[in-house]
């Protein structure tokens, strides 16, 4: 077997456990990675009748209708939003060290950040998160969320998340997210004493979600922290620059599969199962179903519904070290605000390039497959298949509509 493109890259070699690796230079392999548009989903030998689908899943004591997640992002996630998307099925993560706990009236200083020129929006961004986080907002947003009846999640840093966590506890939290650019279950520190991550969960009467993480190792160590769910994903998201600026990240496929492989690890070694919440780098309903086929249990998007005539961001929407106050990693991103949410969630869609509608065209994908749930679908067969987005799309890509659109 030959690899032509890898081989003129350097050398190839099978590492066992591991499979292809490039050698980059007389010290030093790499490893082939993945993205979702390397990749695609093979047809089994049955389809199904979509209504037969189903795509439910389970966190902690909680089902949930939609594998989806909404990104806790303050241009994506307000109160308001986090009721919808609860309506409908879904889960958003409000940001508790964001706009929505810094400042009383929100929209106006979301109003502020929207409004900005581009060579500014970074600086100004800054300033206006200088403003500290009030406990008393904490509180008031999560009742917010619980007056609406549905479920309350929201998300915390691990540098953080000892000093608000009981808070948001109190006012009926019911999803805790312990969420950073890299979470470790082993933070090594001589300045400040690490959170220990097993300890703390183990203390917290709701289920916790820790992420991001990207790598097998990565995911099984925090699944042994007794998380319900470890996000995966280090930089693919579409406000982020992570990649760019610290040069670290892992292309989604890869990430999601290797962490779906420390799952089955960890389930044989506990008997506990852990959902891997593929967090990033999908925009249509396409790159969603193959995160799924991965072996994600749900997604965490941000962009997409973003897009939302109802986002608090005013057609922009920024990650969560945007901000940083001496290395930002994350970028203001404008975006067309072209459909409502319940139109991007569950359609109808108006649009044919796969951005609305997201979760019917997950579960159409599902039945075209020949898979009835989420479990089953995680085993459909993938095919790396980079002409997937080019084949046959001439015309697509000259006239700008359907998968080039």
């Amino acid at each position: 077997m030959t690899f032509p493109s890898a081989a003129r890259q350097g050398r190839v070699c099978f590492s066992r456990g591991f499979g292809l690796e490039i050698e980059i230079g007389r010290g030093k392999k790499a490893r082939r990675a993945y993205g979702f548009d390397d990749i695609a989903i093979v047809p089994s030998r049955r389809t199904r009748d979509a209504e037969d689908v189903d795509i439910a899943w389970r966190l902690g004591p909680h089902l949930l209708e939609l594998p989806l997640l909404a990104s806790a992002m303050d241009g994506v996630v307000s109160p308001d939003i986090a009721i919808r998307l609860g309506q409908l099925g879904g889960l958003a993560v409000l940001n508790l060290e964001g706009i929505w706990t810094r400042y009383e009236d929100a929209d106006k200083q979301l109003e502020r950040i929207a409004g900005y020129p581009k060579e500014q929006a970074t600086r100004e961004m800054q300033q206006i998160y200088s403003e500290p986080v009030k406990p008393e907002l904490i509180a008031q947003r999560i009742r917010e969320i619980k007056a609406g009846g549905v479920l309350a999640a929201a998300s915390l840093t691990p540098q953080k998340v000892r000093a608000h966590y009981q808070l948001a506890l109190d006012a009926g939290l019911d999803v805790l997210v312990i969420q950073g650019t890299v979470v470790s279950a082993e933070h090594v520190s001589t300045v400040v004493e690490p959170l220990n991550l097993k300890e703390f969960i183990a203390s917290l009467p709701v289920p916790v979600i820790v992420g991001g993480c990207a790598s097998y190792q990565a995911a099984l160590h925090l699944m042994r922290t007794g998380a319900a769910g470890v996000l995966v994903g280090v930089g693919p998201g579409a406000a982020c620059t992570t990649r760019g600026v610290l040069g670290v990240g892992v292309p989604q496929a890869t990430a999601i599969a290797d962490a779906a492989a420390a799952r089955v690890q960890h389930l044989l070694e506990t008997g506990q199962y852990v959902n891997v919440i593929a967090d990033g780098g999908m925009r249509t309903g396409g790159d969603i179903s193959k995160a799924i086929a991965c072996g994600a249990d749900a997604v965490m998007v941000g962009s997409p519904l973003a897009r939302a005539k109802e986002a608090p961001g005013h057609g922009y929407h920024w990650g969560m070290a945007t901000f940083h106050p001496t290395l930002p990693r994350g970028a203001r991103v404008k975006t067309e605000q072209v459909a409502t949410l319940d139109e991007i969630v569950v359609g109808p869609a108006k649009e044919n390039d796969g951005t609305l509608n997201l979760m019917g065209a997950l579960r159409t994908s599902m039945a075209t497959t020949g898979y009835d749930n989420i479990q089953a679908f995680q085993k459909a067969e993938i095919m790396f298949a980079p002409a997937l987005q080019t084949e046959g799309k001439k015309l697509q890509r000259e006239q700008a509509v359907g998968m080039s659109h």
